[in-house]
């Protein structure tokens, strides 16, 4: 691996380049924050994707892209003189150390919850009204529920056992079908967020990441469906135009492989 000082230099080539492309280069000279902002946010499901993919040199890569978005966006803060890569990295350091105190103070911890509960509590003495204010409004629905979930179970509002979590995900669902039988749709909207607020806490409880595994499921479920129009083109076949019956054959080989 490289050494700090080898690092250090890495990081020096690259806003070196940053400032050589925003003299030089039209489209860099262009960009904005806000111009930058979506591509931002595709950099980041796309390492979302290889971290899911276990691809560390595709993650490697990724994080590059990433790397180059904040060098990117620092460079911009520059010319305007309101900030710079330096304090950048101040500004996330200073937080770093204040919401540590149990490495750089004199708290003593005995788990990760504890360090979590410090952490939000740490939050709401710098200024925050709300635990949750430190939520992105503009998250995907179902990571913003387990953001939501994390955060205030950091300060204690959360279930004590896992059977309890399971038991109000069992009443969510009799609730949802109780509306589906009276075919109220607003209602059965209401009921189906209910059911999957409660599933997102019930993942939180067996450690799983829901995000992450629903879309483990996609790909899985992608890779199998593609099987079966690989073998329907093999047989001459639309799929339109097969049964089910002999579409669950080749999805069934498609489970196997």
């Amino acid at each position: 691996m490289n050494t700090r000082q080898q690092q250090l230099e890495a990081i020096d080539r690259l806003l070196t380049i940053m400032d050589e492309l925003r003299v030089g280069c039209p489209w860099d000279r262009k960009q904005t924050m806000q111009s930058l902002r979506h591509l931002t946010i595709e950099e980041t499901y796309e390492l979302g994707d290889a971290i899911l993919d276990n691809d560390l040199e595709e993650i490697k890569s990724e994080l590059g892209d990433l790397l180059l978005h904040i060098i990117f966006y620092a460079k911009i803060g520059s010319e305007t003189k309101d900030f710079d890569i330096a304090d950048v990295a101040h500004a996330i350091s200073d937080k770093l150390v204040n919401r540590h105190p149990h490495i750089y103070g004199d708290i003593d911890v005995k788990d990760e919850e504890e360090v979590q509960r410090n952490w939000e509590k740490l939050k709401l003495k710098e200024g925050k009204k709300s635990v949750l204010e430190g939520v992105p409004r503009s998250l995907p629905s179902m990571v913003k529920a387990s953001r939501i979930q994390d955060k205030v179970a950091g300060v204690g509002f959360d279930w004590e056992e896992p059977q309890q979590v399971f038991e109000k995900l069992q009443e969510e669902l009799g609730e949802l079908q109780v509306e589906v039988n009276a075919n109220d749709q607003e209602k059965i909207e209401a009921e189906f967020g209910d059911v999957l607020f409660s599933m997102i806490n019930y993942a939180r409880f067996l450690k799983v990441d829901p995000e992450s595994a629903l879309e483990r499921t996609n790909k899985k479920f992608i890779k199998r469906f593609q099987y079966l129009e690989s073998k329907a083109v093999t047989l001459g076949k639309n799929l339109s135009d097969m049964t089910l019956a002999e579409m669950d054959v080749f999805w069934e080989e498609a489970k196997k492989l």
